[in-house]
Order: structure tokens, then sequence, then C-alpha cells
């Protein structure tokens, strides 16, 4: 979740490791640091000098001297687990005699036995973050190479952790590992750099290796090379990243959020793009490795997500049982590896993720793969650990998201579970003139997002009038319910308005209880069978006075206000529905003044459990 950046080569390293830090403070950003190796005459030590400072980024800057100059450097930008943000809590961290730096990502399990353990031998801690142990583990080691002292020093450790490390001894390179986090080499022409995401390498190379759990990595000026933690050599060929770094800008707008929800007609455009197959009225998905005998003994399909993935997920698990009536249901990764689960070899399972490096759905691929399962990844980033870990998936193509709140990877997963129901389903029962009415719906998709987009004026408008509650619910049926969940997820996360969602139908359940003016009710109301049903939930509401925005196909007369968004195929509704809902989660947190881009807590890729 934190961000890591280095460099080693003969530019100036500073300006490029704050350059990094700032396209990295997306993944965290209440405290940054940065530590470089001064010249040094040759066969000399180097040594490390270093500033950090709470807070984002600029305030790191601001502290830099004008004189900091060296060519070989890391830094860190922090999202806290152990320890408030503070200056002495900021990464990097460095031993007692000021010779080993370290910036790591991920959580040490076992630093409070470790920090005992060291403590008792007299080492004495300047932080409280779990970080530091490592610090000291590795300035301790017997070695005789720093590729050895990390080695060593990883063998005590228990947990996850991307790291980089600086030794004043072995100022010719940066040692790197990976366990759980992940770590990104960017290769250049005498000159290497390290990263925890590509936003940080493709303004220097798109030329990338990503490293495995249990690998590590030596950074020398002119080369590098890849090898286990037991140090047996391993096998690295650069790939090349697919966007450029003017993806990564915000290109004209005020906001990273509301630049990637004008962006969903393109995404949604991308994703669909040489997939659809009119002939057979299905669609090709050539990374499944999933053929159709083997897709006929699919009886039952789990998907796995954490968060905007998961509630993607339960539209998906909808859209397969619909078009490929196979039983499925959606879970939260977090719960499903924690309960011992039964594995049944007939189920696929489906895991999801924007970032393919969430920690939580990595570990139960990882878990489902031991136990034997079949498993696929729906993920954006091409490489990532859970594409390289599945059977087979799909890449959803949405692009770079940079702001932590998800939206455009939100639309094009459930497209992308769409495509999938469409080819399970045309393998199965479903029928050419209903594969040949779900294409003819995806193709609207662009064209409909771009008129819901053209009405934000009215639904900034509707915002201001919401922007009051202190709490609002989102019901929904059915197809619904995933996108009020959703929907409520975004508000609560960009604007902190306190939000629940639940099944319009479980309103008199409970929830009921809640209901009064100052509890407006956002109601999900698709023009479907359950019209009606959905109607009945809004009379309820308004007999106890709540205020009621609808998010319909038409306008409901017992609503308050409604916005009303183009039908498209009832299964594919839900994909329209929650469009016009990030429009007013973000105006709403515009009319708060809330920092949109970085809502406060959260990180944008959740690699720590």
């Amino acid at each position: 979740m934190c961000g890591i950046v280095g460099y080693i080569g003969k530019r100036d390293v500073a300006p490029l490791l704050l350059e990094g830090l700032q396209r990295l403070e997306y993944r965290g950003y209440d405290s940054a640091g940065i530590v470089i190796t001064g010249k040094a005459a040759a066969g000399k030590p180097g040594t490390l000098k270093m500033v950090k400072a709470k807070g984002r980024v600029r305030e790191l800057e601001a502290r830099v001297p004008k004189r900091f100059a060296g060519t070989t450097g890391i830094a860190h930008t922090r999202w806290a687990t152990h320890g408030a943000p503070s200056d002495e809590n900021a990464h990097p961290h460095l031993d007692a005699e000021n010779k080993v730096a370290v910036v790591h990502n991920g959580i040490i399990d076992n630093a409070s036995e470790l920090r005992a353990r060291l403590t008792a031998d007299g080492v004495v801690f300047l932080s409280e973050t779990d970080t530091e142990v490592l610090v000291h583990l590795i300035a301790r080691a017997q070695a005789d190479t720093l590729e050895e002292k990390v080695r060593q020093a990883l063998r005590h450790v228990e947990g996850t952790y991307g790291i980089a490390v600086l030794h004043a001894d072995f100022n010719d390179r940066i040692v790197v590992a990976r366990n759980g986090s992940p770590v990104v080499l960017g290769i250049g022409e005498k000159e290497m750099f390290v990263a925890s995401d590509v936003a940080a390498l493709v303004a220097h190379t798109r030329q990338v290796v990503t490293l495995d759990d249990g690998e590590m990595a030596t950074l020398k000026a002119d080369d590098f090379r890849t090898y286990t933690t037991e140090g047996s050599t391993t096998t690295a060929t650069p790939t090349t990243v697919e966007w450029e770094a003017e993806s990564y800008d915000m290109g004209g707008h005020d906001t990273y959020m509301h630049k990637e929800i004008s962006e969903q007609a393109d995404a949604v455009d991308r994703v669909l793009r040489g997939r659809i197959d009119d002939r057979f009225s299905t669609v090709h998905l050539g990374g499944l490795n999933l053929d159709a005998r083997e897709a006929r003994g699919v009886r039952r399909i789990k998907i796995l997500g954490c968060g905007t993935s998961y509630h993607a997920g339960q539209i998906g698990a909808q859209l397969i049982e619909e078009l490929a009536r196979i039983p499925a249901d959606a879970e939260p990764a977090s719960e499903f590896r924690y309960r011992n689960p039964v594995v049944d070899p007939d189920t696929l399972y489906v895991a999801v993720s924007q970032s393919g490096e969430t920690y939580d759905v990595l570990a139960a691929v990882q878990e489902l793969k031991r136990k034997g399962a079949r498993v696929l990844g729906v993920v954006n980033v091409v490489g990532s650990a859970i594409a390289r870990e599945a059977d087979g998936g799909t890449y959803v193509h949405a692009g770079p998201e940079v702001c932590v709140v998800s939206t455009k990877c939100f639309t094009n997963t459930v497209v992308a579970f769409a495509l999938l129901a469409l080819h399970l389903g045309r393998i199965r029962d479903l029928s050419v003139a209903d594969g040949k009415r779900i294409i003819d719906g995806l193709r609207r998709l662009p064209e409909q997002i771009s008129e819901i987009l053209a009405n934000e004026d009215e639904i900034k408008r509707l915002a201001a009038e919401y922007a009051d509650a202190k709490s609002m619910m989102f019901i929904g049926r059915v197809r619904g319910y995933p996108v009020a969940r959703e929907a409520s997820l975004k508000l609560k996360e960009v604007s902190y308005i306190h939000a629940e969602a639940y099944p319009a139908s479980e309103l008199k359940h409970g929830p009921l209880a809640l209901i009064e003016p100052a509890m407006p009710t956002v109601a999900i109301v698709p023009d479907d069978d359950l019209l009606e049903k959905n109607r009945a939930a809004m009379e309820e509401i308004k007999a106890r006075s709540g205020r009621i925005l609808a998010v319909a196909h038409q306008v409901q007369e017992k609503a308050d206000h409604t916005i009303v968004v183009p039908k498209n195929e009832n299964e594919l509704d839900p994909i329209l529905m929650g469009i016009p809902l990030q429009l007013f989660a973000y105006h709403t947190a515009l009319a708060m003044g809330r920092d949109i881009d970085k809502p406060r807590n959260l990180a944008k890729s959740v690699t720590v459990e």
C-alpha cells in the first residue's frame, strides 16, 4: 500500500526520486522520505544522507537541501500500519551507524518478537515501525556481501515485504526483495530503477521485470541479476509496459477521479474491442485457458474479491447465473481465505483485483492452487501477481487508475464479467438470439455512458442538495443490490458521509427504523420485472417521511428526485446505473471540500492484510 522508488545510474538522483514519489503518492501519503549515497573516493565506503517528513511528498520536497547530490538512492511514501504518521516513523530507516537504509512495503508479522530480542541485545529503536527491525537485522548480519546480509535477515522474518536496501559499504548497488508485496525493476541505458508500481517508471523506461515472491535482485548502474532468497539464480526476461507516461497524468481534469469517470466510454470500448464474434453470437477470451469441454464440466463458480472488486464480482455472479445458468456467488477474499473452505473440483474460482496484487485475493489464490483448484484471474494490470498465479483469465483493459476510489476499473470489470458470462452461456444453453441480444447491448454501452456523463451538471446540482446529510441509505433489489453496495462504498470513501446499503426487500426487517427526513435514501429502480416491488419499497420510505433519490429508467413519482439513465438489456442495466452515482459521490465530496484523490486513511493498492 506504500510506495517505493529507487535509482542507480549517473543522473542526479534526488529529483528522480521525488518525481517517482509523486507518481506513487496515491499508494500512501501520510509521510515520505528519501536517502541517497554520497560520493566517495574509489574503493572507499560512501555515506548515506537522508531527509524525511510527515505529510505529503510536497512537505518532503520542501525539506530537501539544494545541495543533495548523489547518483544512487531509495525513497518511500507511507501508508501507516505500525506507528502513527510522524517524521520518526517515516521511511527510510537507518541503523545506528548510518550505514544501512531500508524502505519497506508490507507487514512483518513477528516484528514484536524480533524487536524484543534486538532490544535485549542493546539495540535502540528510534521508531514504532515493524520495518526498523529489518534495518538492524541487516546491519548485524555477519556476511561479506550485501546480498547475503539481506538474505540472512530475511530468514528471521515472517510476513510480507517488498524492500529496497542501501549500504554505505556497498555503494555500487541496491538490493531488493519481494514476498507478497510488489517489486518492479525498470531497465534503462546504463541506469536501473526499482519501484512498487510501474507508474513511477514509465517516464524513464517501459522495459520492466516483475519479481516473484521469494525472489531478490541486485541492481547496479549497468546491469541487474535476480535470484531466490535461498541464493539460486533465476531467469528474468523484461517485458514492455503497455501504457505511456501520459496515461498517468491528469489530462486537464481537476482530479484523477473526475478524469477516470470521464474515460469510461473509451475504457468500455477498449475491453470489448477484438473480442466479439458476431458469426456465433459469442466472444473470444483466449486467455481463459479453458476449452469448451472443461467449461461444460464446471458445476459452480465462486468469485473472490475485496471492496469494489467484490461488488463487481457480485454483479458478475448474477450475470453468470442468468446467462450461463451456472450457480455462482461472490465472497470477500479476506473472509474466504480464513474460513477453511471446502474446495470442490467441479468449482471454478475467479479472483478479481484491479491491481492484481491485492494481498487477501492473492493469498486466497495461492491457497486454492495448493488445494488443486482451477483459478481464473480478472485483473487490470498485465503481468501482476494474480495474473501470473492464475491458470488463466482476462484483463479488463481499463488503463491506469490513479485515484484511490475506483470508478472506471469497476465498470470495466463488470463488462469483463458480462463477456465471461456470455462466453460460458453460448458454450452451454444460451441461444443465438439471446447471444446477439447481449452483444447488441454491450455495443450500446459506450454511447449510453457518454449520455449519462453529459448529464453531469444535473447530478452536480442534486449532490449539492444532499451534501448536508450525515447518513444515507442505499437500496436495490437483486440486480440493483450490488449497485447500491458499490454506490454506498463510493460515497463513504470519498465524502466520509456514513452510508449503508441494504436489499430493498430487507427494509421492513430492521432498517426502516432509521428512516426520517434527515436520512435520505438512494433507490436503484431498474425497469424490469421487479419494478413494482421497488416502487412498494419507496412507498414504505415515503410513509415515514424519508427523502428519496431514485436512479431509474423513468421518472419515479414517489421519489423526490430521479436520475434517469438509458435502458439497456435487463442483464446489463447494472453497468449503467452505477455511473451516475460515481458522479454523485464525486460532486458530494467536492461540495464538502474533501481531498478527492487521496481520501483519509485509505490507499489505492491494498497489499497488506
